[in-house]
Order: C-alpha cells, then structure tokens, then sequence
C-alpha cells in the first residue's frame, strides 16, 4: 500500500515530475515562465508537450483535453487522442506543442452574452503554464484560458488570471517604497472550504426537484432538524468517513491540499477545508474538489448535493474564500506580527483592503450573487447580504489610535486560562472568529464568507484582487511622488482609516439593529440578485475593471447579460418543475389518500351509524388544501407564461423575483402542509426526515 507522501501529486505533471523528466535548460525556463509570467517558446512546448505525452502514457491515459471554464460555472473538456497515423497503416503516439499551447473547441454554445453569435464557432484555448496539467481518467488535462475568435475573454480563468497580473505590478510598486527590491513577484493565495451533502441516491433519484435543480422545493420540516447542534462536529458516520476517505485519496494523487474534513451543522452536511495556494491554482483545485465529491459520492450508493439551500429550514452550504498577498520571498503581506502597530508596511495593505471592500462593496456581493445563494444570505448560517469587515478588537484599537493621532496602548498577550490546572496555558489569540462578517480577518488572511457553495471562486478573487489593485495604484502614485515619505505615508493610513471606516463591523451580523445601522452608514443591502445586478454596469464599476484591462467594456456587458439570464433561466426550471411535481405526484397523491378516507367514513358509518371523526376531519382539511394547491398550480403556471413577453432582461429577472417566486412560495406552503396530513403510504416523496437523516 503506498502512503499518503507516494501518492500525492501522483497524478500531477508538477514540479519534481517537470525537473525529473525534463531537459535542464527547458525545466528552467518552464520555472520562469511559471514564475514570472515569462513567454514560453514553441519549441520549449514542443519537449514539453512530448515529455509531458510521455508521462501520461506510462499512466495509462490515451486522450488529451484542454480543460476550461466557461461561463457556466462548472469545466468543460473536449478529449483527443494521441494517435496519429503512419504511412504503414498503423498509429503512433503524438502530442506536439502546438497542441499543448492552443486547442479550439466549439465557442458557440457555452453562455457568451452576445460575444458569438450561434453560427460563429470558433474560439481557442490556450495554455496555463503556471496550474500544472493533471491525468483524471485515462486523460492528461491541461488547465487553460478560453476566449473568443476576436480575443475576448469567455471563461473566468481569463479575467482571474490578468487581475493577478494586476495586483503583482501595484503590489510591486508599493513594496519598493518600504525597500523590498528582492522581491519580485506578488501572488494573492486562496484556501477555499467547501460545504456540502449527502443523501442516500435511492432517495435522490426519487426528487424530480433535485434532479433538476438541485434543491427540494417542496418539503415539511423533519420532527428533528439542527436543534440539538449535535451533528456539528460529531463523530463521523462510516459510511460518510468511508466516503471521505476515498475522496482524500482521489485529491491527494491530483495534488490539491485536502486537509481538514468535519461534520457542519446541518444533518447531512459536511465540509473540506484545503491548504491555501495561489489563487488560480486554488480555483483550479476547487471546481477539481467538487468533481470528484460529486463522483466518488456515486460509488458510495450517495449523492453529494453542493446548491446553497437544498433544504428549506437548516442551514445552507456556503464556500468560504480565505485570502490574502504573499511575495515570492516568503512573506505574508497580512501578517501584522508580533507589534502591527509599529508595521507601516502591514498597516498600509491593511489600509488598502479596507478601502478596496468599502469602495466595491457592491462589486462584492455581485461576485457571489446567484438565485442559489439568495436563499442563504442573511440567513442564521450565512452572512447578512450586507457587505461589512470584522478586523477584531486588536487591530480595531490601533487604527482608532491611528484616526484620533493619539498613542496606542500596548497591551500583553493575555493567557487563555481555563480553569484546570492540568491543562496547557497558551496565548489567546488577539481576534476571536466572526462567523457573522462577510468579511473577517482571520489572523494574516481575510475570509470572504459570502460564496455560495456551487460557485466558482474566480469571480470573488478576480473582483477583490482588482478592487485591491486600484487602491494600491493609488497609494504608490501618490507615494512615489512624496517629498516626506513617513509622514506622508502616517497621513494617507490615517486619512484612508477616517474615510472607510463605515464598513468596519466587530459585532453581531444577524442582528436587525445592524441591518439598521448600516443603512446609516450608507452601506448596500442588496438582498436578491437582480437587486445587486443593477448596480454591476455602474460607471465607477466599469471604469474600474477597463483601466485595469480586466475586462473590455464589451466582456463586462457580456457577463451582466450572462448573470442575468442565467438566474431567469433557474427560476423558470424550478417553477415549472413545481407545476410538473404537483400536477402529477403531489395532487394526485392527495387526492387518492382523500377517497380513501372517504371509503373509511363511509364504511364505518354504514356498519356502526358512528361517523370516523379522523378520517372526516382529515378528509375535509385535505380536499381543501388539493383545492388550493390547484388553485396555487394555476397561479404559477400564469406568472410563468407571463414571463414569455418581457424581452428585457433586467426587467425579467425582477419579474421572476417579484412574481414567479412569490407564486412558487406560495404552492409550497398549501403543498408542504399537505404532506404534514397524508398517510406516509400515500406521499410519493422521499420526506425530509428520511433525507437528512437517511445516511446510518
């Protein structure tokens, strides 16, 4: 058996695989352009590709694919073989570096907002040298960017990958003023935890609504929900550790950092939390992450459900995004160390993303904006749709000494005592952990909590490395040109702390009162999608992604169509899932559990004269509720053909919220109170008590 050390990265054309099977001079200028961003020729990718082609076939693969990600928010891949053919009838094993460096898969059918048009096919992948190319099957992936025929970006890898470019050269700039000439490369890291279920796939195959969208949209609650919080960090089941034990070893050989897994709170739900890495590997790794939670679940009998709510009434599934800056030297630019009242350099960058969230809250919540994660926000799992940063008590003091010009009073370490002797005293840590905060410092990293659990984190970091890389612009523009860098440098910390420090919140976010008071405090809550979409094309947004050449104004319209539309689309599936679930399992179920109770009444009326109080009173209170179920079915139905006529999109998604939803609400109510009266015999649904806890 080989151990944990043998298999990872086994299946990974990573670095000690690159130095092992490559020509010295090509394995160094693979380690520049992976560090650097340098250009790599096309004959450097010609030994690459071939040593690369080698490597996967002696591990059984056969086929090549250009892995991408489109707009849809999952992968997508084209297979080729390596055979080619030869004069004498036979094939030979190929892989060229031109086929390593640029496929061309179909670009007319992934969501473009307008980029193509249906008749125009083309578009091109291209090589992402610094995420390492990997063998999922019998298949050598090599992650890449996706755009058009015309150059525009169609993908989220794209727009992620020049922000980080973005973030490196102001990050630079800043840097050199504090003296730090060694460095020569900044790289924003990510640890992506990943929340999720799992049901039994006896009762999933059973649930059109899960089927087709991922969440239950009728369902009563269970007797037992999360109450108790005992699922929250329980023993794991066997079944569910056999479960993550396989999906270890399937990361681990792809080298993605799985490293802690744990019960979450919600029944049936669990999380993996990752090592952080760079940011667009991190990306890379997490949809990996969801892949193979979604497959390995299928060889245990169980299906991994990763939309924000699938269960109406216990938590949802969110996907914490920890971030932060480091050089190529090593260093952590958020760690404020052992006096971050005394570290400028700590305290600017501090500044910055301060500046950043407050300025581009809006752009915030719109990354992470999604009819999913709807459901979630603001609810007691989640984050309040409001945008806000908790920085703890600590690092609170020192910037309130830093607006008021007054000193800051250090205070020691504190030891965390506990009451018995025999166990260890250790320092408590100077921030505790804000499970409320969208936004929380956690030490030497900011955690984005918003992210819904299906999401790509491309869009959030894209936005938070751009927003962050405007502000450090600025600070290194006027910086540059200071006369007195100290106290230019204290004024701009200062001047920065006084203008932004509305969005700074240590206190409890699902509190109204809060909700009340950011309003003051001019902060957005924009609670739905089609409220937070409104604000995307605005002229400080647009401005802000064209001047850092993150996307032309062209891509940026793209994907507001995109977002739009796509959130229309769900909820048109869902409504129409609901009209079909009630029309041919829910009504009819009922209805068959009613003449049966009628059969009763009347038969025990005519054998002992006595009326059957139960089966009457039950019988009445269901022929009323089937009677406003249809009713109910029918409104639907009419908000749904309604939609039909609205042509803007805009328009249309607010149509969906203002309309369709209410009327989905509404069925569920008169449907899910049904299920609370009809025999368990009748109700052709698998119940939320056998879901959740169906996992023994």
């Amino acid at each position: 058996m080989s151990t944990v050390t043998e298999t990872f990265g086994s299946l990974v054309f990573g670095d000690s695989t690159m130095k092992e099977k490559l020509p010295k001079e090509t394995y160094k200028a693979m380690q520049r352009t992976i560090k650097n961003g340098k250009h790599l020729d096309l004959e450097v990718a010609n030994v690459v590709a071939n040593a690369m082609k080698d490597w996967a076939i002696e591990k059984g693969a056969t086929h090549f694919t250009h892995w991408f990600q489109p707009m849809t928010g999952i992968t997508a891949e084209k297979h080729d073989s390596f055979i080619s053919p030869t004069s004498d009838g036979k094939v030979i094993m190929e892989f060229s570096g031109k086929e390593l460096v640029r496929g061309e898969p179909d670009a007319s059918s992934f969501p473009s907002g307008g980029l193509r048009a249906t008749f125009e096919a083309r578009g091109y992948t291209a090589w992402d040298p610094s995420s390492y190319a990997f063998i999922k099957g019998k298949t050598l992936c090599i992650p890449t960017a996706f755009c058009s025929y015309g150059g525009e970006a169609l993908d989220k890898k794209t727009p992620l990958l020049r922000s980080m470019e973005r973030i490196n050269k102001q990050a630079l700039r800043v840097l050199k003023l504090f003296g730090n000439t060694d460095v020569t490369s900044v790289k924003t890291t990510v640890g992506c935890e990943q929340e999720y279920f799992l049901i039994p796939k006896e009762l999933f195959d059973r649930r059109k609504d899960l089927i087709y969208t991922g969440r239950t949209l009728f369902g009563a609650k269970s007797p037992k929900g999360q109450e108790l919080d005992d699922h929250y960090f329980g023993s794991i089941k066997p079944r569910v550790a056999a479960f993550m034990s396989d999906v270890n070893e399937e990361l681990w050989k792809l080298g993605v950092l799985a490293k802690t897994e744990h019960n979450e709170v919600a029944p049936a739900q669990h999380e993996l939390a990752p090592i952080f890495t760079t940011t667009n590997i991190a990306a890379d790794h997490n949809q990996l992450t969801m892949e193979v939670l979604q497959n390995v679940a299928k060889k245990h009998g169980l299906v991994c459900l990763l939309h924000e709510k699938p269960f109406a009434g216990v938590n949802g599934s969110g996907k914490h995004n920890n971030w932060s800056i480091s050089t190529d030297t090593g260093v952590n630019l958020l760690e404020p160390g052992e006096t971050p009242y005394e570290n400028a350099q700590f305290l600017l960058f501090l500044s910055a993303v301060i500046k950043a969230v407050d300025e581009y809250q809006d752009l915030l919540r719109i990354s992470v904006a999604s009819a999913g994660n709807d459901h979630r926000l603001g609810a007691n799992e989640a984050p309040p749709a409001v945008v806000s940063m908790f920085i703890g008590d600590e690092l609170n003091g020192i910037l309130e000494a830093i607006e008021s010009e007054s000193s800051y009073d250090v205070k020691e370490k504190e030891l965390l005592r506990i009451g018995v002797h025999i166990l260890p005293k250790f320092p408590k840590d100077s921030t505790d952990r804000n499970r409320t905060s969208p936004f929380a410092f956690t030490g030497n990293k900011f955690e984005f909590r918003m992210l819904g659990s299906s999401a790509s984190v491309s869009d959030a970091n894209t936005v938070l490395n751009t927003a962050v890389a405007e502000v450090l612009k600025g600070f290194a523009d006027q910086l540059e040109a200071s006369e007195d860098f100290e106290t230019d440098l204290h004024n701009l910390i200062r001047d920065t702390i006084r203008e932004h420090k509305r969005i700074i919140f240590n206190g409890n976010g699902y509190d109204e009162s809060w909700i009340a008071e950011a309003e003051k405090r001019g902060l957005l809550n924009l609670k739905t999608t089609p409220e937070a979409l409104a604000h995307f094309l605005d002229k400080k947004n647009i401005a802000l992604f064209t001047e850092n050449q993150i996307f032309s104004e062209t891509e940026l319209r793209s994907r507001y169509e995109i977002m739009l539309e796509n959130y229309c689309k769900l909820i048109n599936i869902e409504a129409l899932t609901m009209v079909d679930m009630a029309r041919r399992e829910i009504l009819p179920a009922v209805s068959s559990y009613v003449k049966s109770l009628a059969d009763t009444v009347a038969a025990v009326k005519e054998t002992s004269g006595c009326e059957a109080s139960f089966e009457l009173e039950t019988m009445k209170k269901l022929n009323s509720l089937n009677a406003s179920a249809l009713a109910k079915v029918k409104a639907l139905e009419t908000a749904v053909i309604g939609a039909k006529s609205i042509r803007d999109t805009a328009s249309l998604a607010l149509y969906y919220k203002d309309t369709v939803i209410p009327a989905m609400n509404e069925l569920r109510i008169v449907a899910d109170e049904s299920e609370t009266l009809t025999a368990e015999s009748y109700w052709p649904l698998p119940t939320y008590g056998d879901m959740l806890f169906g996992v023994r």
